[in-house]
């Protein structure tokens, strides 16, 4: 929901920094594979109660999960690219609720699980739709220009990001902040393929 606003304010510094790296030949795969093990170092930290050191790790994984594409863009975009780009994402995304399950499995265990499986069946329906949103050719720059079409929903990455910052800050409150964000990522899945109903419902049209 907040992801359209939020890549207008910060898309400039993105670009900047990715056109900076570039000319000093990094190239956006090095800088993908980077931000996820960025990403997984944190869960690891989290899993070891070092929330605040977790969190500033999530922040710079993320920049790094924005860069890659600005490094691209400066450089040459590859179909292996984006599919490592939201592979790697979805890495990450289950990565962190994992880390506060290790933390403390007997309070976390239950609500955490139930994160990842709302997190599952979100990734799904976007993928999902993503490939039938290629099979009819169909295009967007909601989310800017992307290497698969990207849907819109209330739970998307920058959602996501607060979240995961709100875990860290106070761990405490992980089991409820966990099952709401989980029947919120839930709704985005369901108003999804509500409108992958409305929109694929009829076959497609001949060219």
């Amino acid at each position: 929901m907040l992801d359209g606003t939020a890549r207008k304010l910060i898309q400039p510094g993105l670009d900047g920094t990715g056109s900076w790296l570039a000319a000093r030949g990094v190239r956006a795969d090095h800088v993908t594979v980077t931000a996820c093990l960025l990403g997984l170092a944190a869960a690891g930290l989290i899993a070891l109660g070092h929330m605040y050191w977790a969190l500033a790790l999530i922040l710079v994984s993320r920049i790094g999960d924005g860069v890659d594409g600005s490094v691209a863009r400066a450089t040459k975009k590859t179909d292996f690219g984006g599919y490592l780009d939201i592979t790697l994402d979805f890495v990450f995304y289950g990565a962190i609720p994992l880390g506060f399950v290790i933390h403390d499995p007997a309070a976390n265990g239950l609500a955490g699980a139930a994160l990842i499986f709302a997190f599952y069946v979100n990734g799904a329906s976007f993928l999902a739709y993503a490939i039938v949103a290629e099979k009819r050719s169909l295009t967007t720059t909601a989310r800017g220009v992307k290497s698969i079409y990207f849907t819109t929903g209330l739970a998307e990455a920058s959602e996501t990001f607060f979240v995961f910052g709100l875990f860290c800050l106070w761990p405490a409150w992980f089991v409820p902040i966990a099952w709401v964000f989980a029947a919120i990522c839930l709704y985005t899945a369901f108003s999804r393929i509500m409108q992958a109903r409305a929109v694929f419902a009829e076959p497609a049209s001949e060219a």
